[in-house]
């Protein structure tokens, strides 16, 4: 993969496999990814991989496709795994400037709902891989292991969880790269590359106001549960719990070029310098409260006795309910209003440092001299979680480059309308793709 030709070679295969995943109607649910599935294994079990699909659902079975280091002259080594999703979230064809499913190649992009999120990095990965072992490359040492499953999008119980936790010598693997960073953004001088070291966990609760019912033609008869809710929103609205800043956050800072001992400085300084990164990496430094839902009477004419608030929490993983009650008692104080917890999954990540993480650093800087990777916390999550659960000794990153499309660029198109993906960038992912598998396997 060093050389042109074969990386354009690979490219234009990439670029045909997503526009033949997007034309696959996968949106979740149902989810239906089966010609997806099948599709792919038929193209690598050609290039020479081992195939299998196994499923929870006859409709819905996950890939895994595996090529191993040449009999006697292979050695023992690592299982390096390129995981993806294959289903997306819904589309309206309407808002659209093209078919979401029709996988368009127009004005230099590749346009269709799973563009980015994420077949253009399954896409990447399979014709990388694929291109590679038809030049007749086998890994050295270890195995490849392609992971293209279901499900992710509502969680992963039929895919990345199942897999992990019915399959588990299957799925086992040492290193992982998964979705979540590789846009370019540029900040402070520095161009850089994220990289997802971790992912925030979720502490959802609820907040309950309590009042007496009554008649609601006659407002000052009962006690309204619903009009207390009136100052908790106002609070939420004001502010988020003080920064509490992980080794991830504290990195992220660093590479920006920030002091991590100041971060109210630092994100002043990114919404000075783009608002837009200051609401992506803000998320980051600490936990978030977000209220999403309200509910009180069951009937338009009754004062309600209770009001209730869901709060979508996310917490950085190595901290936990005490962080969550802290940040409670500093937002909202501690009187009017009861909380249950109605969630707890603790965030997850790997090691900041690492063989995997040289590799990523040193493909950037040959690619894009002067370019720096730095790491990213998720604030939702991916599939990664289920195997840094299930394998606690892997090492899982997410991280496909973009370079022509950059950060801000991408980001409101993920689940959004007119998802696309510039095709140079697709160029750009099959060579790291190829290229990692070769540092790595040798």
């Amino acid at each position: 993969m060093s050389s042109v030709a074969p990386v354009a070679a690979a490219a234009a295969e990439a670029q045909q496999l997503l526009r033949e995943l997007i034309r696959v109607n996968t949106v979740n649910p149902p989810g239906n990814e089966r010609p997806a599935s099948e599709y792919l294994a038929q193209h690598l079990r050609e290039a020479g991989f081992e195939c299998e699909l196994l499923g929870a659902e006859p409709t819905r079975p996950n890939l895994l496709a595996r090529l191993r280091a040449d009999g006697a002259r292979g050695q023992q080594g690592p299982t390096l795994c390129y995981l993806g999703h294959l289903d997306t979230v819904l589309a309206d064809p309407a808002e659209w400037t093209h078919d979401p499913w029709a996988g368009d190649l127009a004005e230099g992009f590749i346009w269709g709902r799973g563009a980015l999120d994420m077949k253009s990095q399954v896409a990447a990965e399979v014709a990388a891989v694929a291109s590679l072992v038809r030049a007749g490359w086998r890994p050295a040492k270890g195995e490849l292991l392609i992971a293209a499953v279901v499900d992710e999008e509502t969680g992963g119980s039929l895919g990345a969880r199942w897999l992990t936790e019915t399959h588990p010598e299957k799925a086992r693997c040492d290193l992982l790269i998964n979705e979540g960073g590789g846009s370019v953004f540029e900040y402070g001088g520095r161009r850089c590359y994220g990289v997802c070291c971790a992912e925030k966990g979720v502490f959802r609760f609820t907040i309950t106001t309590d009042g007496v019912a009554g008649h609601a033609s006659m407002p000052g008869m009962g006690d309204n549960a619903l009009l207390k809710m009136a100052p908790v929103l106002a609070r939420l609205a004001e502010r988020q719990p003080a920064y509490r800043l992980t080794g991830e956050a504290r990195e992220l800072l660093r590479g920006l070029g920030e002091d991590p001992e100041d971060p109210a400085a630092a994100i002043a300084h990114l919404r000075a310098a783009d608002a837009r990164l200051a609401v992506m990496f803000e998320p980051m430094l600490g936990v978030t409260f977000t209220p999403t839902r309200i509910r009180a009477s069951e009937k338009v004419n009754v004062i309600p006795s209770r009001a209730e608030l869901k709060v979508d929490c996310r917490v950085p993983p190595g901290q936990g309910e005490a962080e969550v009650r802290a940040g409670i008692a500093e937002v909202l104080g501690d009187d009017g209003f009861r909380i249950a917890f109605t969630e707890r999954v603790v965030g997850n990540h790997s090691p900041l440092r690492s063989t995997l993480m040289e590799h990523i650093s040193a493909w950037a800087s040959e690619r894009d001299p002067g370019a720096e990777v730095v790491p990213f916390m998720l604030p939702g999550f991916s599939d990664s979680r289920h195997f840094r659960e299930a394998y606690p000794q892997c090492v899982a990153y997410g991280f496909c480059p973009q370079r022509h499309q950059s950060l801000l660029e991408s980001a409101p198109l993920i689940h959004g309308a007119d998802e696309r993906i510039d095709v140079r960038d697709l160029e750009l992912a099959t060579d790291f793709f190829g290229a990692l598998a070769q540092r790595v396997l040798g």
